[in-house]
């Protein structure tokens, strides 16, 4: 308890000795880095170990992802005349009903809903950075305007827009699936944005840098974006879950390429299929187990950042 007050009295005088330099007419280096951002982006982050099982997670699929030719030698789109076998070592999770081996097309697989998945929150996090930031700080007509289209994209259900977007559109793949869940997946994390810069535009540290001369632009990416880097963090973790559980019941439905090779598209086959009447059970159960592992690595990385941020979850977990 302690240190905590030390640390807050240390960020109110920094907050005192930027605003007095800026009334006194000295230049003034207003940036301030809150002690998350240092948690977030160092190795501190690393003691959480809902942060080491989660990054454990994701990183092994990473590497299946990139070792994808290393791990499995038959091709995914191959036919062969051995239909729905189960698991042997020729074939190690089967095959499905025209002979293709399922673990090749599941390790396949792997690189095109993560690519598909870490795409989109990207680009999806970067525009509600850049349009959470711009309304909060500016206010006005301008936060108007960009809080009206926010609300335009929120009160819409983001998976069935996503479903009918995805049907209008003429070329059907991943490009298109992760502009659709790109244009439905961005408002929500720009929602919060724009309400934590809108209590944060007035802080000391942000006065001294507008009075130092600094362009608004510089003081909203350099003074006030460090001091939410928590809130994109997991706002990025959670747009990657979206688009990836998205972009699997799109394929799933028959709305992207069904011949690309990817965990959705396992599932579609699967289904058409009748694998569970089938009780081809190798055919569909190793991509759903795959789906919901991947899923709860990206919400334990999501669950230790709300740990480092929020100290009252991290002391009910020591507890």
């Amino acid at each position: 308890m302690a240190v905590k007050q030390k640390g807050e009295r240390s960020l109110i005088a920094d907050d005192q000795r930027a605003a007095a330099l800026a009334v006194s007419g000295q230049p003034a280096k207003a940036s301030r880095r809150i002690p998350i951002w240092s948690s977030l982006t160092g190795f501190s982050a690393l003691r959480f170990w809902k942060i080491r099982v989660g990054l454990g997670i994701v990183g092994f699929f990473v590497l299946v992802a990139i070792f994808a030719p290393l791990l499995a030698h038959q091709d995914p789109q191959a036919f062969s005349s051995d239909a729905l076998d189960p698991p042997s070592a020729a074939h190690w999770l089967g095959t499905t009903q025209t002979g293709q081996d399922v673990f090749s097309q599941l390790v396949y697989g792997t690189r095109l809903t993560l690519l598909v998945g870490f795409s989109v929150g990207v680009i999806a996090t970067t525009v509600s950075v850049v349009i959470g930031l711009i309304a909060g700080y500016f206010g006005g007509l301008v936060d108007d305007i960009l809080s009206l289209l926010m609300n335009v994209v929120l009160v819409i259900p983001a998976l069935p827009l996503a479903i009918v977007m995805s049907g209008y559109v003429t070329v059907r793949g991943p490009v298109s699936v992760a502009i659709v869940l790109t244009i439905t997946g961005w408002a929500w994390g720009a929602r919060v944005l724009r309400a934590q810069t809108l209590s944060m535009r007035q802080r000391d540290f942000v006065v001294a840098a507008r009075a130092s001369g600094e362009s608004p632009l510089r003081v909203v990416f350099a003074e006030i974006l460090p001091n939410e880097i928590a809130i994109v963090c997991s706002s990025f973790i959670f747009t990657v879950l979206y688009a990836i559980l998205a972009e699997i019941g799109l394929e799933f439905l028959g709305l992207s390429d069904v011949y690309a090779t990817s965990w959705g598209n396992i599932l579609f086959w699967a289904t058409n299929g009748n694998a569970l009447l089938l009780e081809a059970w190798w055919w569909f159960a190793p991509a759903g187990l795959c789906i919901a592992i991947l899923g709860a690595g990206l919400a334990f990385i999501n669950f230790g950042i709300d740990e480092i941020t929020n100290p009252r979850l991290r002391d009910a977990s020591r507890s």
